[in-house]
């Protein structure tokens, strides 16, 4: 771990194991933090944020960022290996997507630590008689920031995480998913290769329960932002309106696709492979639900299953797999699971397809003949496997759409820019794309609505996540 300048064990001695998703086997043996631990990473964080990191001039904070971005570039193929052996994704996606576009979020965030600023503005106050006043707002770092990553984008959600707090003058304790730690320890390293002060990027690997919740409770954490599922975000949640601390919350979804009879079908294989099995299938805005119109429905799932039953499947070490294993032995199990009880509520499978004899290997599946009440129609699966299913016209398929406690994500496939308009802000999601799914943007907002969240990342509004408001009043003789 990484806790002020020390490259540490857990104080108990206590390690655990990370596996390699592709055979079951152990890569490594990371340290079990405890609430000492976290402790000892909350106060270096403190002291760094009240020390050396305050003092440093905007332009100074941009710069080092600048420097860490180069050095992941440099990192960048065995940061990539790193991720795929942790994670089980292609390596493909951990160039292009954990190192490549981390590097570029970092930069971009670099850009705005030297554009944060006030207003100023007129205000009516008119006692004492004799007084005049002056009023401004400053724009202050909230503090001692604790972050909690995911598993299915692990360097990808540390950067989304560490950059806009850096840029805003924040200290960070990160605590990685317990089964992908390995690049955020990598990157706690790199920040001070690049020359960010000790204690300014902390990293710690544990459990939720031993590391996660007593870094949430911590007194000397101001801010938490989190990603993961609904469940432990609901916790989270409570535990800093217990404090009163500000919180982010990125969650769960089950996304709806929404295709209608004009939609160009030559987009079905982007919609396949990018909107629904996409990382195997393991990501938030995963397109899971499918609304298809009647008069393309039979065309359609027959392309679609088609897609999705010739992906290559296995290692992510080679990048011809596209459909690669899930994280890990107890996620497998979940999946499954919920293929199992789809099939016992009576959804129609349509691929039955096989896995590799080791390894935590999903094969793609499609159901049919769901209805809305189904829990594979209504419970986050975070696999290649989702639901396909016909509607008359576009209000119902609103309404199927919006049928969820979930909304993250969501998409309108059509040609006819009358229902782009009529239908997109009748959808229930932070984000909607048209003819398009799950594609993010680094300057584009992101977050849900409903159970899928609170707040936003990305773009100028990321920033203010991790800034307070200070209103400042001046008072002088007129």
């Amino acid at each position: 771990m990484t806790v002020g300048a020390q490259s540490c064990d857990a104080l108990s001695g206590k390690s655990f194991a990370v596996y390699d998703p592709a055979t079951g086997g152990e890569l490594a043996q990371v340290p079990a933090a405890g609430p000492e631990d976290v402790d000892a990473a909350v106060k270096a964080a403190r002291v760094a944020f009240e020390g050396q990191w305050s003092a440093l001039p905007a332009i100074a904070r941009q710069n080092l960022m600048l420097k860490l971005a180069d050095l992941l570039e440099d990192h960048g193929e065995e940061l990539a290996q790193i991720e795929t052996l942790e994670n089980g994704k292609n390596v493909m996606l951990s160039r292009l997507i954990e190192v490549q576009a981390s590097s570029e979020y970092i930069r971009y965030m670099a850009g705005w630590a030297t554009k944060i600023y006030g207003q100023t503005f007129d205000v009516s106050i008119n006692v004492p008689p004799g007084m005049s006043y002056q009023a401004q707002t400053r724009k202050e770092a909230v503090g001692v920031v604790a972050a909690i990553t995911p598993w299915n984008f692990p360097l990808g959600m540390a950067v989304w995480k560490l950059a806009p707090a850096l840029a805003a003058g924040c200290t960070v304790v990160l605590k990685p998913a317990e089964e992908t730690p390995l690049t955020s320890m990598y990157l706690a390293q790199l920040c001070l290769d690049a020359g960010f002060p000790e204690g300014v990027v902390n990293v710690i690997t544990g459990t939720g329960e031993d590391a996660g919740a007593p870094l949430v409770a911590h007194p000397g954490v101001d801010k938490i932002t989190f990603t993961g599922s609904t469940s432990v975000g609901k916790i989270i949640g409570a535990q800093a309106m217990k404090d009163v601390k500000p919180v982010t919350l990125e969650l769960g979804g089950k996304a709806p696709m929404v295709m209608f009879d004009d939609m160009d079908l030559d987009l079905l294989g982007n919609a396949v492979g990018i909107g629904t099995m996409f990382n195997t299938g393991q990501t938030c805005t995963s397109g899971t639900r499918l609304y298809i119109q009647k008069g393309i429905y039979e065309k359609a799932l027959e392309v679609i299953a088609g897609i999705a039953g010739s992906l290559p499947m296995g290692s992510g070490l080679s990048t011809a797999n596209m459909i690669n294993p899930v994280v890990s032995a107890k996620h497998q199990q979940h999946v499954k699971s919920c293929v199992a009880r789809a099939i016992e509520e009576g959804a129609t499978p349509l691929l039955n397809g096989v896995t590799p004899n080791q390894g935590y290997y999903v094969a793609p599946e499609i159901f049919t003949n769901t209805t809305q009440d189904m829990s594979i129609m209504r419970n986050e699966v975070f696999g290649p496997v989702i639901s396909v299913t016909p509607f008359e016209d576009g209000d119902e398929a609103m309404t199927l759409a919006n049928d969820t406690i979930y909304g993250l994500g969501a998409s309108i496939w059509t040609t006819d820019v009358n229902k782009v308009m009529r239908y997109v802000p009748k959808i229930k999601a932070g984000t909607v794309w048209v003819n398009a799914h799950n594609i993010p943007d680094m300057n584009m907002p992101f977050g849900g609505y409903k159970q899928s969240g609170i707040g936003r990342e990305h773009g100028a509004g990321a920033l203010e996540n991790y800034l307070e408001t200070k209103s400042v009043c001046v008072a002088y003789p007129a």
